[in-house]
C-alpha cells in the first residue's frame, strides 16, 4: 500500500483510445506518462480474468519503468456467445488489433449461433478492471461493468473497440453515437475509476 496519494503515474497501455478516456478520468494534479514515452510494448496476457490480465500488465510496465503504473483489461461479454470474447476481446481483431474484423467476427459469430439474433436482445455487458501496481506490488485491483445489448449494425464513429455496437442499458443510442464527455461518465471504465478514487 502507497503512504501517499499518486502524484505521477503511467498509464499501462498501447491502445491510444483507453488512454485518452483514463487520462479523462484522472484528477488533473497527476502527472502522467505513457508507454509510448519509453517505447514499450505489451507483455503477453496469460490471465483467466481481466483482473488477473490487468495486474500483468500494471506489474510489467511498472517494474520496466520504476514508475507506478495504472492498466486497465476490459472487454465485452455477450450472453449469446457463452460470455465471449470475454478477455480474448482484442484478440478477435488478429495480430493488429483491428477491431473492425473484431466486430465482423461478433456478427458472424452470432449468425452461427442463431440466424434470427436480429430479432431478439442480444444481452452483453461491457467489463473493466484497473490495477495499479508499484513495481512487483500490488496497490489496488477493482473491477467495474455496464449492461447492455448488442445493436443490430455497428453505428457511430466516436469511440474505439466494440463501442459502436453496444447499447447501453435505458439508452437508444451506441458508445460509438454518444459524445465522449458523456460516455466517460457511464461506461464501465467509470464505474471501475470511482473504486480507484481513494488512491489518487
Amino acid at each position: 500500500m502507497l503512504k501517499q496519494k499518486i502524484n505521477k503515474l503511467l498509464i499501462g497501455t498501447n491502445n491510444k483510445g483507453k488512454l485518452r478516456e483514463i487520462k479523462n478520468l484522472l484528477p488533473k494534479n497527476i502527472k502522467i506518462h505513457s508507454t509510448s514515452e519509453f517505447n514499450l510494448k505489451s507483455p503477453i496476457e496469460n490471465g483467466k480474468t481481466f483482473k488477473e490480465n490487468s495486474l500483468i500488465k500494471s506489474k510489467y510496465f511498472s517494474k520496466k519503468t520504476g514508475l507506478i503504473c495504472l492498466a486497465d483489461d476490459s472487454g465485452l461479454e455477450i450472453d449469446l456467445l457463452d460470455k465471449n470474447p470475454g478477455i480474448y476481446s482484442a484478440r478477435w481483431g488478429g495480430k493488429h488489433g483491428d477491431f473492425n474484423k473484431a466486430i465482423k467476427k461478433v456478427y458472424r459469430e452470432l449468425d452461427k449461433k442463431d440466424k434470427n439474433w436480429k430479432l431478439k436482445i442480444i444481452r452483453a455487458t461491457f467489463i473493466c478492471a484497473l490495477s495499479i501496481s508499484y513495481l512487483d506490488n500490488k496497490v489496488a485491483c477493482v473491477q467495474g461493468k455496464i449492461e447492455g445489448y448488442i445493436s443490430k449494425e455497428p453505428k457511430g464513429k466516436n469511440g474505439f473497440g466494440y463501442d459502436p455496437i453496444f447499447v447501453p442499458k435505458g439508452k437508444k443510442k451506441t458508445f460509438g453515437e454518444i459524445k465522449p464527455e458523456r460516455k466517460y461518465k457511464l461506461d464501465h471504465r467509470y464505474f471501475a475509476f470511482k473504486k480507484l478514487r481513494k488512491f489518487l
